[in-house]
């Protein structure tokens, strides 16, 4: 199917429609061999997950049944599992997953963009909408923002217990945005969220007129979500980016990502230091800059690094991890600065994923280097540990 705005709006429009309705209790049409009970990993305390075994309900009619393949491990799972922003212990994490159908019930015949779904094939979800505002109803393009707007892997704990990425199984319940992958590897299954994370930004981007061929653009923070707009730019064709960090490896994968001047403030005195530095190779400042980091102090300091009339999407900030202090005058008036925000995505942004990893891979741009570390459900502890000492780069559980 090739995909164009109309029929992607077309797409959109269709799938929000379709999100009403009460839940039957008929017996799905589709059924693989599926055990009786499973295991998932239970944050049941701060810092704390625990492997617990759970009968498994059956489905309905309007529900899916999904053996879990694997599952990437986000900052937003790791800041749940210090801090439980979102108040939600005890709860099963996991929202970059996939998996392989093994129960479908009969109401669910295709996925988000009409393509065929049946038992064994491959699945990843995007948003979930579990009820109707002006998002959903007057602007779908922008679901994203609608209250009403959930994830696999932050839902609150319930009866149905197998509602995050992180365990054997995961049941997908009505309104579940799914789209069928089986032609994809499952590690690039497990990158189309954070992936989708960055076409989102870069989208949001591109609303500000501001990014062409030959913009110059810093990337600040190339943790998955930086290196994951950098691969995003690049496909574009953006060839003048500058990554920043202080962490030679991930600046290493930033060069081979696209990068085209990599800067770590390690090597530098002081923030002035560096700065001088980047204001001196961009030829007055960049002229668009991406802030990828959940640190306030560099929150505070992108506005430095971009030239007047240049623009900012800020996308560090998924958790509440405090305020920026910025100077309106100086940073953002006086330079006249385009400033956007990014929250999380949209379907249309999973469609263009798609479609940007057979170009990433087309023009040599190695993702599949992303994932550096995978841990068994036993290891989950392990794999959070890991994740917080910034010891890899992305970090995966994969179902053994």
């Amino acid at each position: 199917m090739e995909y164009t705005t109309n029929n992607i709006e077309a797409i959109v429009a269709e799938v929000i429609k379709s999100l009403q309705g009460e839940v039957s209790t008929a017996s799905p049409a589709q059924t693989g061999a599926t055990p009786k009970e499973a295991r998932c990993a239970y944050l049941t305390a701060k810092e704390k997950i625990e492997v617990k075994t759970y009968p498994i309900p059956e489905i309905n009619e309007d529900e899916v049944l999904v053996k879990v393949e694997g599952c990437g491990v986000c900052g937003t799972d790791v800041h749940e599992y210090k801090n439980d922003p979102f108040g939600l212990i005890p709860v099963v994490l996991g929202h970059e997953g996939t998996g392989e159908i093994v129960k479908i019930g009969k109401n669910v015949t295709k996925d988000m963009v009409g393509k065929p779904l049946k038992v064994g094939d491959k699945v990843v979800t995007c948003v979930t909408l579990t009820g109707d505002d002006e998002y959903t109803t007057i602007k779908p393009e922008k679901a994203n923002l609608s209250s009403n707007m959930d994830v696999y892997g932050l839902l609150p704990d319930d009866a149905y217990r197998f509602n995050g990425w992180f365990g054997e199984y995961i049941i997908l319940r009505k309104g579940s945005s799914i789209f069928n992958v089986s032609d994809l590897s499952l590690d690039d299954r497990i990158l189309v969220e954070p992936f989708a994370v960055a076409m989102h930004a870069v989208e949001r981007a591109k609303t500000t007129n501001l990014l062409s061929f030959g913009s110059k653009v810093l990337v600040q923070g190339c943790g998955p979500i930086g290196l994951t707009v950098i691969a995003v730019l690049r496909t574009m064709g953006i060839q003048n980016i500058i990554a920043v960090d202080g962490d030679s490896q991930r600046l290493g994968l930033a060069k081979e990502f696209g990068a085209d001047l990599t800067v770590n403030f390690k090597d530098f005195k002081d923030f002035d230091a560096m700065l001088a530095f980047v204001t001196e190779q961009t030829n007055g400042g960049a002229d668009f800059a991406f802030q990828c980091t959940g640190a306030p102090a560099a929150a505070s300091n992108i506005y430095k690094f971009i030239r007047r009339g240049g623009g900012l999407c800020e996308l560090g900030f998924f958790v509440n991890n405090g305020d920026a202090t910025i100077n309106p005058h100086f940073d953002l008036c006086q330079k006249e600065i385009t400033l956007v925000g990014s929250w999380v995505y949209t379907y249309r942004d999973y469609i263009n994923t798609f479609e940007f990893m057979k170009r990433a891979k087309g023009i040599g741009v190695p993702i599949h280097k992303l994932i550096t570390h995978r841990f068994g459900l036993d290891e989950m502890n392990e794999a959070m540990a890991v994740n917080m000492k910034q010891a890899g780069i992305k970090i995966a559980y994969i179902n053994k």
